[in-house]
């Protein structure tokens, strides 16, 4: 017969988990990938991860994502806005400032018109990530609520020979930590 887990034990158990997703995402290559992993380790019950375009949310970089980009004359900046879901829950919400001019003009298309995450469409790119920013919003609890906000980072994708053509920012929520 299966024992209760108390709270103390339940509190811990989130908070390894955060820190070994944080950690992941930390020294990954592609949220996209890391989090489809972590869907199909955790036993969602399906593991393909959507893009849900969160449309009129349009934010122009700041200053120093430009200055990451060193845009050439003519260069411009894209923003694309998403919740990521798995199954029913939102895992993250991510901000992509991207260089269209860097991108090839099938992966442009894709972002403008499908679900597909930003990871899965510049895999082609072999793309690197640096982070830049890793911000914690609030302590984990036993049970954080599926839509509360765990943890922040930011980060910069490059291609192997080093041009950044995409600075993000993913929030994510307790959705992460469900099954």
């Amino acid at each position: 017969m299966n024992q209760p887990v108390d709270r103390p034990q339940r509190e811990a158990s989130a908070q390894s988990l955060v820190a070994v997703l944080t950690a992941r995402l930390l020294t990954g290559s592609s949220a996209t990938a890391i989090l489809e992993d972590w869907c199909a380790e955790r036993g969602f019950p399906d593991a393909q991860l959507r893009a849900e375009r969160l449309p009129g949310c349009e934010r122009p970089p700041e200053a120093a994502q430009r200055d990451h980009f060193n845009l050439a004359a003519g260069e411009t900046v894209r923003h694309r806005r998403v919740r990521l879901v798995c199954g029913p829950y939102v895992l993250s919400m991510a901000d992509n400032w991207y260089v269209p001019a860097r991108l090839t003009p099938a992966m442009n298309r894709s972002l403008d018109t499908t679900e597909v995450p930003f990871g899965r469409v510049v895999n082609a790119l072999a793309p690197t990530r640096r982070t830049l920013d890793l911000r914690t919003l609030c302590a984990v609890g036993a049970d954080p609520e599926p839509d509360m906000a765990l943890f922040t980072v930011t980060a910069l994708l490059a291609t192997p020979d080093g041009v950044p053509f995409c600075a993000v920012e993913e929030t994510y929520f307790g959705g992460v930590l469900r099954r």
